[in-house]
């Protein structure tokens, strides 16, 4: 069985004033990009969580893969995450019919996130594992969450916290991606000039 990736593309982006699926960075989407990472880095299965805007994003990435549209995006990330965790359990697609041994997680906001990184993640993915990226000492994205957590995860995450409570719980292995990636996170326009948006 192989590894899934999910996209969390659903939130309204209310600080940077619209939603971040739609932000435009070095010729694509934050969420193509997203997207794009995680079938470079060879997840055998790809999903995108949409939610505010959703027909608007459909329409301006009409090659993005799988979609999903979380209806209760408005609560916040971790009904993305229980919405892309169940749809990989219980609707099989068909280029990948089996349940996923594991998900590597994206944020859509973290265009700096490498197919490498990803690739270093999945390397460890087993039913059991829970892998995060490491940056000099500190945890981050991306995020691999083995299948055997996924029920756990979907009854213990709220708001915008997402799995993080539960990881804290956990033994998680750091796997360091920090010499081929960037975990920033844009929460407002003026970082993305910042980063050089064309």
């Amino acid at each position: 069985m192989g590894v899934a990736g999910l996209v969390l593309a659903a939130g309204a982006g209310r600080r940077y004033g619209m939603p971040k699926a739609l932000v435009r960075h070095e010729g694509q989407l934050f969420v193509e990009r997203a997207a794009d990472t995680l079938r470079q880095a060879g997840c055998d299965r790809v999903l995108v969580v949409l939610g505010a805007a959703a027909d608007e994003v459909r329409a301006a990435a009409p090659g993005l893969p799988e979609t999903v549209v979380n209806p209760d995006w408005e609560t916040g990330m971790a009904s993305s995450l229980r919405t892309g965790l169940t749809t990989l359990t219980q609707a099989p697609s068909e280029q990948a019919p089996e349940e996923p041994t594991a998900v590597v997680v994206m944020l859509v906001d973290m265009p700096g996130v490498s197919a490498e990184a990803v690739r270093r993640i999945v390397a460890h993915a087993t039913p059991g594992a829970l892998v995060m990226g490491g940056y000099h000492g500190r945890r981050g994205h991306p995020v691999l969450l083995g299948r055997d957590h996924w029920a756990a995860i979907s009854t213990t995450a709220t708001g915008d916290r997402g799995a993080r409570d539960y990881l804290r719980t956990q033994e998680v292995l750091v796997v360091d991606v920090g010499d081929v990636a960037d975990d920033e996170d844009f929460d407002f326009p003026g970082n993305l000039s910042a980063a050089g948006d064309h």
